[in-house]
């Protein structure tokens, strides 16, 4: 299968680790990974904000550099969320009924990249290995924009190696939400602080994820913390391997 990779702005700029190993990963199963230069932001930022007609452009040119896609996969459940939830509602409200059906088109195509292994590939087991002990916080917009549920679960038990300990309250936010961090700092502290008191319980060394937006703000508090607890995305953990631990 042919697969465009979403990279997001977050792992194009910050975490670019994230995008080499969800390639990995999709090369390891057997699959070609091409990505569309003409890529930018999903434009979720600029809704999120208020700033719906800003965000026209940059629907339309995600649309445009994803139109000849079979598949998109992205890493992250934020931006997947954004695709197939928000750029939608921004085509219908500037009454671009062309951009709509494109939207939809695209939206349809698009994936986080748990659900793209567990529901469009059919596996659970990637032939990872990961020997340490690991939580896992389920983000809310991969939680409850896309409902991608046990899925990075189930991948996760199936790692070799992994010792996955649940985390207390897992479902509740983190307290980033993008800008609510900055607009709401004190409210997101403490929200911040109640996510690392339970990760902290655990004795997990590692937290993962499947955005990065929300490890960048758990890992930075946790490093803050010097607590010795490490973040890595979803698909770093399953795109390690025996070999890669050895060397």
């Amino acid at each position: 299968m042919r697969i465009a990779l979403f990279v997001t702005c977050l792992v194009d700029g910050l975490f670019p680790d994230v995008g080499k190993a969800t390639v990995t990963l999709l090369e390891r199963l057997g699959h070609e990974v091409v990505v569309p230069p003409r890529q930018t932001c999903c434009g979720q930022m600029h809704v999120n904000t208020g700033y719906a007609a800003q965000a026209l452009p940059v629907v339309r040119n995600h649309v445009e550099a994803f139109a000849q896609a079979d598949v998109i996969v992205t890493p992250s459940g934020s931006c997947a969320g954004s695709i197939r939830h928000q750029h939608a509602g921004v085509a219908r409200e500037h009454g671009d009924a062309g951009l709509v059906a494109a939207v939809g088109e695209v939206a349809r195509r698009t994936y986080e990249l748990s659900e793209f292994l567990v529901d469009v590939l059919g596996v659970t087991d990637v032939g990872a290995y990961f020997p340490h002990r690991v939580t896992y916080h389920p983000t809310c917009h991969s939680l409850r924009v896309l409902g991608v549920g046990e899925k990075p679960l189930r991948l996760l038990r199936a790692v070799r190696g992994i010792d996955l300990v649940e985390l207390p309250a897992a479902e509740t936010c983190c307290g980033f939400g993008g800008t609510f961090a900055l607009k709401n700092a004190d409210t997101s502290t403490a929200m911040l602080a109640d996510k690392m008191t339970a990760v902290l319980g655990t004795g997990a060394r590692v937290l993962t994820a499947g955005d990065s937006s929300c490890l960048m703000h758990i890992g930075g508090g946790l490093s803050r913390l010097r607590s010795g607890v490490r973040t890595l995305h979803l698909a770093e953990i399953l795109a390690s391997t025996a070999e890669v631990g050895a060397r």
